[in-house]
């Protein structure tokens, strides 16, 4: 059975989607779906989307700063791209490394961003163990391959700066380290390696944070698409197929999964991007031994079209990377089977290892390359993660609750600036297209 496909650009709204047929849902019993939104009621803060940012800001609205809020979810928590993503929690988001945020802006809101990225994966890191979350967190440690030469001396850089001028701690692998106490990895030239990233189970993970806010009492609305937002005055109208909301304030979380028509402050502001995700049948001692893998850390290339890998709890080999650019060709297999014949590249020896599942989610990315964590008289939301999103939405949701309560947040573009709109916005996908052809020449031909 193929699953509905939703597409931002497309579809009028996210409503009647179905848990994707992924790995993450193979590992877990659905819950039972909370009661949809039925009849008026009202709050003081309404949280739109119900994946990593809502429920946690939500989560710290209501634990953090005593605020009556409720959560508002389409489908029900996991459909979207919490429950699809390939459970990496990095340190970083958008498209931009440390070296060109210093060029773009300074060296000190690069710190800062830094320090963002850092505490974001801190935070998930605790909220795991203090709300002992089972979502099965591996060892920590995140690689990031060089593809060819250049990426290579590009990555002898990005050490260096992340060394003496952040303060972290990056190191860089050559070819011969990488392999020895790594993985045999046939396209290599080296890798940085940084210590504080690690894999989870997104799937698990969202559940779990569903459980801390119903265990502090916060309602989550399921199965309660939004179909109509008004704003009166200085409240806002949230109205569904079988009640609505009136709220002092609104934070729109649905990421990639928001309607391209939804609200001015979002519409014609993000570009959906569908990503693809493979998984293999469980590799064996043998397999694992010929391929080289003696890793579990998570670990992303430095393509332009990047492809990011794992080898899961069971040992099932996970590779991930661009989909389809519209919805309705999402299940194209030409899709899976590229992935497939970039394992095969990457590990020889696994090329003909059978694909057990295969499942596409829409990520976010923005005009500017970063995401954008933005409130505004009462409004807030947080877009624009570009796949990277389940370590920065934690910070992001407290970044959200300490603004919607009126206290500072660190003065960075990341919480500064509103999302800029794409300019030709209906040519989105053709600006998509265009960027996946250079891509796929500059990573053919350097």
């Amino acid at each position: 059975m193929t699953e509905k496909q939703f597409d931002p650009l497309i579809s009028p709204d996210p409503a009647n989607q179905d848990w994707p047929q992924s790995y993450w849902a193979s590992t877990v019993n659905q819950p039972p779906a909370n009661p949809l939104l039925q009849g008026h009621i009202q709050t003081d803060v309404v949280v739109i989307g119900g994946g990593y940012t809502g429920l946690l800001t939500a989560y710290y609205l209501a634990t953090e700063f005593n605020v009556d809020v409720c959560v508002i979810e389409a489908n029900t928590v996991g459909f979207g791209a919490s429950g699809r993503n390939a459970g990496f929690v990095l340190k970083g988001s958008g498209r931009l490394g440390y070296s060109q945020m210093a060029k773009r802006w300074d060296l000190d809101t690069a710190k800062g961003i830094y320090h963002e990225f850092s505490q974001a994966v801190e935070r998930v890191d605790a909220l795991i163990s203090s709300n002992n979350i089972q979502c099965d967190p591996q060892e920590k440690g995140y690689l990031k391959i060089a593809h060819n030469k250049q990426a290579m001396e590009q990555l002898k850089t990005a050490s260096s700066f992340i060394t003496q001028h952040l303060g972290g701690r990056a190191e860089f692998l050559t070819l011969e380290q990488l392999k020895l106490n790594y993985m045999d990895h046939k396209q290599a030239y080296g890798a940085l390696r940084l210590d504080d990233g690690f894999g989870i189970n997104p799937l698990k993970l969202v559940l779990g944070y569903k459980q801390m806010l119903e265990n502090a009492k916060v309602k989550i609305f399921e199965n309660s698409c939004i179909l109509q937002w008004l704003e009166e005055g200085d409240k806002h109208r949230l109205i569904t197929s079988h009640g609505e909301i009136t709220a002092n304030k609104v934070v729109c979380a649905g990421n990639a999964y928001t309607p391209k028509t939804f609200n001015y402050r979002t519409d014609e502001k993000y570009l959906p991007i569908l990503s693809n995700i493979i998984v293999t049948e469980p590799l064996s001692t043998s397999e694992l031994a010929e391929s080289g893998l003696q890793t579990h850390q998570v670990t992303m290339d430095t393509r332009v079209l990047k492809y990011y890998y794992r080898l899961l709890p069971d040992n099932r080999l996970l590779l991930g990377g661009r989909g389809a650019i519209t919805g309705k060709d999402a299940h194209n297999p030409i899709y899976a089977n590229r992935l497939k014949y970039a394992l095969g590249q990457c590990f020889p020896s696994l090329s003909n290892k059978s694909i057990t599942y295969n499942w596409t989610g829409w990520i976010a990315a923005a005009m500017d390359d970063i995401p954008h964590v933005y409130e505004k008289d009462g409004v807030g939301y947080s877009l624009g993660y570009c796949g990277s999103g389940v370590a920065f939405s934690a910070q992001a949701g407290y970044r959200l609750a300490q603004s919607l309560v009126g206290q500072k947040t660190p003065d960075l573009p990341l919480y500064r600036q509103p999302l800029p709109t794409f300019p030709f916005a209906r040519l989105r996908r053709v600006g998509q297209w265009g960027y996946y052809h250079y891509g796929w020449l500059k990573d053919k031909y350097g």
